[in-house]
């Protein structure tokens, strides 16, 4: 249909804004704090993951004798700083979100970021670029449950179907293809696998909205 995507379903870090060098940093500055070891092969693994299950994951693997909930706090606040001094784009993620609300149609940030770091990002953005944000810490269950790509939608009054979900990590495309929504893949960190319902592409530069339709054949 000529008017698809009804909404576009953003994924944050490492999609829109590249934020995963301050997550990185803060994860090698933690562990080392209490006398651990880190390696990019850990963060990496956790890309894209509930923020939740990486505290977990850094507790176990660091080790870091802290609670999930303490470490992901303690990460939150490195991120969070650095991205309140400067917000880090995506090559072409800026470009095309303005496209996309320029041209009327409703954006949704998607992250499995808690709401202090998305307000960071909010608060550099014109009022009401996005008409809905579903955080990390408002689901209950995480990426790569379907439940943040399905409460956005609802939050939206849309099908999940006429949708378009912008991921980079394979816990968000999963996510928003089990939620049914058809998903551009923009592989940053870690490589993305082809999927049904799922189109990859190695930037959003030069993306409009009518590029987007012909690579999804709508």
């Amino acid at each position: 249909m000529s008017d698809w995507p009804a909404a576009i379903l953003w994924d944050m870090d490492g999609t829109l804004v590249d934020t995963e060098p301050s997550w990185i940093a803060a994860e090698y500055a933690l562990v080392a704090e209490h006398g651990g070891t880190w390696s990019d092969a850990h963060a990496h693994a956790l890309v894209g993951q509930d923020l939740l299950t990486s505290g977990a994951y850094i507790r176990e693997h660091g080790p870091v004798p802290l609670e999930p909930a303490q470490i992901v706090q303690l990460l939150l606040a490195q991120v969070v700083a650095d991205l309140r001094r400067h917000v880090p784009w995506r090559p072409g993620g800026a470009d095309l979100l303005g496209l996309q609300v320029a041209a009327g149609v409703p954006a949704a940030l998607v992250t499995m970021s808690y709401r202090p770091l998305a307000d960071a990002l909010l608060d550099a953005l014109p009022e009401a670029t996005f008409s809905a944000v579903v955080t990390g810490d408002a689901v209950s269950r995480g990426k790569p449950h379907p439940e943040p790509y399905l409460l956005a939608a609802s939050m939206l009054g849309l099908a999940p179907g006429d949708c378009l979900a912008v991921e980079d990590s394979r816990p968000g495309t999963a996510s928003a293809l089990a939620a049914g929504v058809p998903t551009l893949g923009v592989p940053h960190l870690v490589p993305l696998d082809e999927a049904p319902g799922q189109v990859l592409h190695p930037t959003l530069e030069g993306l409009d909205l009518a590029r987007l339709r012909v690579m999804f054949g709508r």
